[in-house]
């Protein structure tokens, strides 16, 4: 039977739990405490149709090396091998363009980026495909902001995107 490895990364914005297949890293999830670890260990195995496996986790060591950098203050691109098995279409085009073109301490509006894929007026759907992004921070959506400077969305939530987006430089950290 088909597997994948999985490990939970403390952070700064809190538990990330990251899985990989022999094809890369396919996932990272917020908010990684024991209730959405089962839920999505449970998901993940149902759309990979593969097991999970926490032992020995070698497929993830890079990725958890490059998220320990970037969570210690490093400016950081993240140069990963990327199972986008989780993503396609619309949705997969958008989040490799951002990949590619938005770099650390950057950001891009939803508008912009609907643009750079061809799709000029398609904001909204953008906006739907950071939502869905199966890898985010490192497949950076909280750098996806609304025209007029505000933060837009975030499915890790508006203040994990804020603190995601002062570790890079563009907000300030807070006082408090």
């Amino acid at each position: 039977m088909k597997t994948f490895e999985w490990t939970v990364l403390d952070t700064r914005v809190g538990p990330l739990l990251l899985a990989a297949t022999e094809d890369g890293l396919v996932s990272v999830v917020f908010h990684a405490e024991r209730s959405v670890q089962d839920r999505s260990l449970g998901e993940l195995s149902e759309r990979l149709g593969a097991q999970p496996v926490a032992e020995g986790a070698q497929l993830l060591a890079e990725p958890v090396r490059q998220l320990d950098a970037y969570f210690a203050g490093k400016p950081i691109d993240f140069a990963l091998p990327l199972d986008w098995s989780l993503s396609s279409g619309f949705n997969r085009e958008v989040l490799r363009e951002l990949a590619s073109t938005v770099s650390y301490g950057t950001v891009v509006g939803y508008g912009d980026l609907a643009s750079r894929v061809g799709q000029p007026g398609a904001a909204q759907a953008v906006g739907a495909a950071m939502g869905s992004n199966p890898l985010p921070v490192v497949v950076p959506c909280h750098r996806v902001v609304e025209s007029g400077g505000k933060l837009g969305g975030f499915s890790g939530g508006l203040e994990t995107k804020r603190q995601l987006l002062a570790l890079e430089g563009v907000l300030p950290e807070p006082l408090f």
